[in-house]
């Protein structure tokens, strides 16, 4: 019988596994050992030639159950947290508050008061200076954590969503491209499509 714990530990959360031959003690399998996950082995058989050779086409693992939920993430540039009615403020906000009363609504999220580092933290996961984005991406340097640019090593959750077979999309402002890269010639590397979004 195997036996899944789950343990949240600052914003990774980690599985451990008994290993039956080492007397139950735990593993840890991190997520970065496991995303992206392997491709799927081919079943085809090569042989010397074709008509020898037999082709079965691979059959991708689904790794989302049937009933997983869809993912809605709504970030407002500029807003206070007691500006809309939905969370006690003066703002008639209906849509807003319909939204929220049929999902989870998230009230205490930690706001670093710059459009680049809160949406750059809301993306990781991580703290904003961790992820390159101290400030707004125009006042871009070459200080650690101040580069404007979130390394490719810390995965966003719109690639760790579509890893496991979501449609991502992302929708409206987008402040975390270093001015030198927002040009129509690219390159698109730290546009919304080279962190895991599939339209922008």
């Amino acid at each position: 019988m195997k036996v899944f714990t789950k343990f949240k530990i600052k914003t990774l959360s980690i599985m451990l596994l008994p290993l039956s031959g080492l007397l139950g003690v735990p593993t840890v399998i991190l997520a970065q050992d496991v995303l992206p996950f392997p491709p799927t082995p081919s079943a085809s058989i090569a042989k010397d030639t074709m008509e020898e050779s037999t082709h079965i086409r691979r059959v991708e693992q689904q790794k989302l159950p049937a009933d997983a939920p869809n993912i809605l993430i709504i970030l407002l540039d500029d807003v206070g947290p007691g500006i809309p009615d939905t969370y006690g403020g003066l703002v008639h906000t209906p849509n807003l508050s319909r939204v929220a009363n049929k999902g989870i609504s998230y009230n205490q999220f930690h706001s670093t008061a710059m459009c680049s580092p809160t949406r750059a933290a809301l993306l990781t996961g991580r703290n904003h200076t961790r992820v390159g984005n101290g400030q707004i991406t125009e006042l871009a340097n070459d200080w650690d954590g101040f580069s404007g640019v979130i390394p490719k090593t810390s995965a966003t959750l719109a690639e760790v969503v579509k890893n496991y077979g979501y449609s991502t999309a992302a929708f409206g402002k987008w402040h975390n491209t270093p001015t030198a890269d927002t040009t129509q010639a690219g390159p698109f590397d730290f546009w919304p499509t080279g962190y895991g979004f599939e339209h922008f």
